[in-house]
Order: C-alpha cells, then sequence, then structure tokens
C-alpha cells in the first residue's frame, strides 16, 4: 500500500523514504525557509530520442515509491541561467517510461515554456505552452487515476489548469512508480531551483 508523504524540508535532513536517482553534488536542505534547494550540474536532461536523437539519463531526480491511484504535489521557485533550464515534478517506471511537468527558460523568445514530457516506448514527446518570464514560483500536480496521469499547473497553489493527460505504457495496478521532484541543467551549471514541498496521498 501506498504510504501518504508530507516533505516540508523543515528539518535539517530529508525526508528518510526519499531517493536520489543521479544525487546532485550541490544541493541543500534550508530547514529556516523550509526549501530544499538543488543545484543541476552542467549536461543534465531526461529525454529519449524524439527529434533531436540523443538519449540522455543524466537528471536530478528525488522519488518516492507509489502505486495505484495517487496525487503528487510540488511547489518550485526557479532561478534559471540556461536554454532548458528546467525543474518540477516526474512519475517514472524506466528510462523508456516516464512522465515530466516543468517550466523551462527560453532566453531568446519573449516567454519561458511551460509544459511536460511524457516518455512511452523509449521515445518522448514534449506538449508546451507559453509562461511569462517575470513568473519565478510554480506549482505541479500529477494525479493518477486509473489508467492515465492528469498533469495541472498553478501560479498560487489554488487555482490550477490541467495541462496534460497521458498514459504510461508500462503502468499496472500493481506496478510501483518512483514519484518526486526533478531539475536539470541541459546547458550548463548556474541554476538553482528551490521546492517548497513534495506531498504525496493515495487515493481510493
Amino acid at each position: 500500500m501506498t504510504e501518504p508523504l508530507l516533505a516540508r524540508f523543515d528539518a535539517p535532513a530529508l525526508d528518510g523514504r526519499l531517493r536520489w536517482h543521479n544525487e546532485p553534488s550541490r544541493y541543500r536542505v534550508d530547514s529556516a525557509r523550509g526549501r530544499l534547494v538543488v543545484e543541476p550540474e552542467a549536461g543534465t536532461d531526461f529525454w529519449q530520442r524524439t527529434h533531436y536523437g540523443f538519449r540522455v539519463d543524466s537528471g536530478h531526480f528525488l522519488h518516492v515509491m507509489a502505486r495505484g491511484n495517487f496525487v503528487l504535489t510540488t511547489a518550485v521557485t526557479c532561478f534559471p541561467v540556461h536554454q532548458y533550464d528546467q525543474a518540477g515534478l516526474m512519475l517514472r517506471i524506466s528510462a523508456d517510461c516516464w512522465l515530466k511537468a516543468s517550466v523551462e527558460l527560453e532566453p531568446d523568445e519573449p516567454h519561458s515554456r511551460l509544459g511536460a514530457v511524457v516518455t512511452n516506448g523509449g521515445y518522448s514527446d514534449w506538449s508546451t505552452q507559453p509562461m511569462g518570464k517575470q513568473e519565478r514560483t510554480f506549482w505541479f500536480r500529477a494525479r493518477a487515476e486509473a489508467t492515465a496521469i492528469i498533469v495541472d499547473s498553478s501560479l498560487d497553489g489554488q487555482h490550477w489548469e490541467q495541462i496534460r493527460m497521458a498514459h504510461l505504457t508500462e503502468r499496472t495496478p500493481s506496478i510501483e512508480l518512483s514519484c518526486g521532484l526533478y531539475a536539470c541543467s541541459p546547458k550548463g551549471a548556474g541554476f538553482r531551483a528551490e521546492f517548497h514541498h513534495l506531498e504525496l496521498e493515495p487515493r481510493p
């Protein structure tokens, strides 16, 4: 049975149930502010094949295990530097089957990109929508319901808008998913992501 989790990052150490996939060399728990501060290493990303051709699975992902129906939520404040600097939520079964939702910087465009990447069978897709560069803090929510993952975003944690509904082909009712927060810097170091919390709520 999936256990509920509420990590507020207000203690000196991380919750003992959380595990890193590709632990970053630079991160810290700022317990005074209730933030997990992650500074991704250069050249880190999650992507599989589509359009760009490359396969990369080097992003930093802090996760807990879950199965069945649940709601996963986080909030993150971003201080981007390079194109594609990104941070948000991830649900993962394998390197070939996962979902991530985040905001990504586009320094040469009038806006950043809010969106989701879904990877099935070792091929990624990317759905996006424009987001004003003045926005720094974002809430992300992933609802695992039966055969679907529904992704929502918010600018205040109160008013949510759906940005994606998807299916992960390797997911079954009994399979465990790695669920948590992630950050990447595909082009260069210097990006800082400050996560406010990570919540996992089991659902019937």
